[in-house]
């Protein structure tokens, strides 16, 4: 998710440990909690662009990492802040740390919360950004923070962050079973034999949902409002996986199509090849659209491959989100 949700879940999560006995100190540093495992972000700076992405939300995002680091950062705090012992500051760092990579779990990327076990969960029923799960939340913090220690009302007012917020989260997985169904039974209407098929929200929202099937030479893509009157489109993007040639042997490839969990297609533009992760969508909702949000340019340089994201334009992203509440209010 992104800054200010982590930032709000680590402070609420620092309140309910210890709150009570350290006032608006415990909001602080769960805060501080809630952001330091993306801190991974800047550590996968100093290497290649697989490495980083293999990097971001692994080690940091782990349980592993909650334990050994609650401890030494509860530790370190405290040595200067007496009002609590080393015990329970580890204890909320702990649980800043750890409910950070739960809450990141139910986005598309998902969290390797095993570490260093090769698994990576992702649940996919929630965009990164999501006012209707932060904004709720952020609003019952702030009440709480301008409460006396120790209150009943402070600890309501958390509470009902804490409360609302996940209530919201349970909802958006009943959502994604309700959508998953809705794209299921379009595919049977239509006669399409797929693979395999996931969904995932579009950004900011849980209204219009898309999905990404799986067939034999190509991925489809549709997206369902629950403001629909009509039948779902697909879409057809060609794998064109073939276009690969011997790039298909390479190592930095080969780890990278791992990282997509080989939902990609190829295609090339002036004589160069482009790896489009469709995990994440495209950069609109239009009809067969064609520029992805995640793409990755592959070429060679002194008979080594080497593979760059594309930079997103942000143009195309604000007019994603005029797109979106268009697409929203159904088709």
């Amino acid at each position: 998710m992104d800054s200010l949700t982590q930032i709000v879940l680590g402070a609420a999560v620092g309140e309910a440990v210890l709150g009570k006995k350290v006032g608006n100190k415990a909001m602080f540093y769960g805060a501080i909690a809630g952001t330091i495992p993306d801190l991974d972000v800047y550590v996968g700076k100093l290497f290649d662009t697989v490495t980083a992405l293999e990097i971001h939300r692994g080690f940091t995002h782990s349980v592993f990492f909650a334990i050994i680091f609650g401890w030494i950062f509860g530790w370190f705090i405290s040595l200067y802040e007496k009002k609590a012992s080393t015990k329970e500051w580890a204890l909320l760092m702990f649980w800043g740390f750890i409910t950070h990579p739960i809450l990141d779990a139910h986005t598309t990327w998902g969290t390797q919360l095993f570490w260093p076990l090769d698994i990576r969960l992702a649940f996919k029923n929630i965009f990164v950004i999501d006012p209707l799960y932060t904004l709720p939340f952020l609003v019952f913090l702030l009440m709480a923070m301008f409460q006396r220690k120790g209150t009943a009302k402070r600890r309501k007012y958390n509470n009902l962050g804490l409360i609302i917020s996940s209530s919201y989260m349970v909802i958006t997985i009943v959502i994604k079973g309700i959508t998953y169904t809705k794209f299921a039974h379009a595919l049977k209407e239509q006669g399409i034999v797929y693979k395999e098929i996931e969904t995932k929200p579009t950004p900011f929202n849980t209204v219009l949902w898309s999905a990404n099937v799986e067939t034999d030479d190509a991925y489809l893509i549709g997206y369902y409002s629950f403001f629909d009157t009509k039948p779902i489109e697909f879409y057809s993007y060609p794998k064109n996986h073939n276009l690969l040639g011997d790039y298909k042997d390479d190592v930095s490839v080969k780890r990278l199509i791992k990282i997509t969990k080989g939902w990609y297609t190829i295609s090339e533009k002036n004589n160069t090849l482009y790896l489009n992760d469709l995990r994440f969508g495209l950069l609109s909702v239009a009809p067969n659209f064609q520029q992805f949000a995640f793409s990755f340019k592959i070429t060679e340089e002194d008979n080594k491959v080497v593979i760059d994201e594309v930079p997103r334009n942000r143009e195309k992203a604000k007019e994603l989100v005029n797109d979106l509440w268009v697409r929203i209010q159904g088709n």
